[in-house]
């Protein structure tokens, strides 16, 4: 199979900065604990997935010592992300992962069901198609695999509404572009999310939840 990078867009887990909307529940210090579990769970998956590089894509520096002991000798490239909208952050990471001459899969951190076994089976299809997309539940999506880049996929689009997918699924229609999807994921982003993280990951809902 043609190796496939995979862009890993992630926070620095720490209180008050990474998963703010689950702080109602699980209070500042806690939701930074889970958002630690999600991304060392992300990172383990796509290393195991074996399909092409692994890139931490970080926010806000990735100097911070967090940073260097996560990676520590794991085979990962550590990169900051660009300034502004979430949007322009993907498509920044995307572009320079396609210019080292691999597609490339956007991921975050939220979606424990996107394992290893779900990232090799999404990286093959971009073989095939220009683009592959794993949406979410709440109408957002999880993994976004390109084959070339178009800024119409991140420009103006309401990150965090359940209107993501379906608005991505316009645009690739619009470009003409030829793409593939899983079935709906289960991501964890707000309370209400949790009982499902603690029925089907307890090892990652962890005794805050």
């Amino acid at each position: 199979m043609t190796p496939v990078r995979t862009i890993i867009i992630a926070k620095e887990p720490r209180p008050g900065f990474a998963k703010t909307r689950l702080i109602p529940a699980l209070g500042a210090e806690g939701a930074a604990q889970l958002a630690d579990r999600l991304l060392r769970h992300t990172l383990n998956q796509a290393l195991a997935s074996a399909t092409g590089p692994v890139e931490l894509c970080v926010a806000p520096n990735a100097h911070a010592p967090y940073w260097q002991a996560l990676v520590g000798a794991e085979p990962v490239v550590l990169s900051q992300q660009s300034d502004g909208d979430l949007g322009q952050r993907m498509a920044t990471a995307a572009q320079q992962g396609l210019a080292q001459g691999t597609p490339v899969m956007l991921i975050g951190t939220d979606c424990p069901a996107l394992d290893a076994g779900r990232l090799n089976a999404m990286a093959a299809l971009l073989a095939n198609y220009d683009a592959c997309l794993c949406p979410v539940m709440d109408g957002g999506y999880s993994l976004l695999g390109l084959q070339r880049l178009d800024a119409s996929l991140f420009q103006d689009m309401p990150w965090s509404t359940d209107r993501v997918a379906a608005l991505t699924r316009q645009r690739l229609e619009s470009l003409g572009w030829s793409w593939q999807e899983s079935e709906s994921l289960a991501d964890v982003d707000v309370p209400a999310d949790l009982s499902h993280l603690e029925q089907k990951h307890p090892q990652l809902a962890g005794s805050d939840s």
